[in-house]
């Protein structure tokens, strides 16, 4: 008998490849076993998905620690786990945007003569949300890598292992949120200025333990990473409406703002 994963050679009483640890599958595919392995890697407790949500709030060091340090089967890895955080998160924009539409207007929060701007940069930003999460790990570490400077504990590469579980943590539990609250009418844009505060509360709280910091420490650290996040979104600001301009989109948002004006005169 061999391993139908990576074909070596197995006992016949064999339940794990001994090389790849690939399960030893005897029976064809059912409904029945299928739903059992569903509801194994789902539902039980005692799995690594939940242990690793559950842990990831209450010991987050233990998770992210153990992952760098080479414990690897006891949580989900930071890959499998953002993946399935840009899952949720394309399934709940797509919920929304099928039973939910009026939970994306991003009007209301606009300034006057800038709603149709903002609808069109809402919808842009939902259209490439997994890419936009992806490009802001990489970001996220570059900032935390001058914030901690003087503190070498982590080298670049690993804080990216440490905001890919951050940013998968936060993603998997906004897409149940958003999708729950939007049944009752709440615009998404709301609980986007609502979840600000916990996200930065979450990531303190997760430098804390990871750094050992103590309560004043993290505080300054916090503040300086969200000084230096701070000046990095002032010079994309700038950059976009340099862009703005040279493709006539600001001239628009202008001559918009004019109308809204002149419409509040009459």
């Amino acid at each position: 008998m061999n391993c139908k994963n990576c074909h070596t050679e197995l006992i016949p009483d064999s339940d794990f490849c001994n090389r790849c640890g690939g399960k030893v599958i005897r029976n064809r595919l059912t409904v029945k076993n299928l739903f059992e392995h569903f509801s194994d890697t789902f539902f039980n407790y005692d799995n690594k998905l939940i242990r690793t949500f559950l842990d990831l709030f209450i010991r987050p060091e233990v998770v992210i620690e153990g992952y760098i340090n080479g414990i690897r089967k006891r949580y989900v890895n930071p890959i499998s786990y953002f993946g399935l955080a840009i899952t949720l998160t394309g399934l709940y924009i797509l919920i929304l945007d099928k039973f939910y539409p009026e939970a994306m207007d991003y009007s209301a929060f606009a300034f006057e003569g800038q709603e149709e701007f903002q609808k069109k940069n809402a919808s842009f930003i939902q259209e490439y949300m997994s890419l936009f999460m992806m490009l802001y790990i990489p970001i996220y570490a570059l900032i935390a890598r001058v914030t901690f400077v003087g503190l070498k504990k982590f080298n670049y590469t690993e804080l990216i292992v440490v905001f890919l579980y951050w940013q998968s943590q936060l993603s998997i539990i906004t897409a149940f949120i958003i999708v729950i609250t939007a049944m009752f009418g709440v615009q998404q844009a709301l609980l986007s200025m609502i979840f600000l505060p916990f996200m930065i509360l979450y990531a303190a709280y997760t430098f804390k333990r990871l750094y050992k910091l103590s309560f004043g420490k993290i505080i300054l650290r916090t503040l300086l990473f969200l000084g230096v996040l701070g000046v990095f979104m002032v010079i994309i600001t700038i950059i976009v409406m340099i862009i703005m301009f040279f493709t006539g989109d600001m001239q628009q948002i202008i001559e918009a703002q004019r109308a809204a004006i002149e419409a509040a005169k009459q």
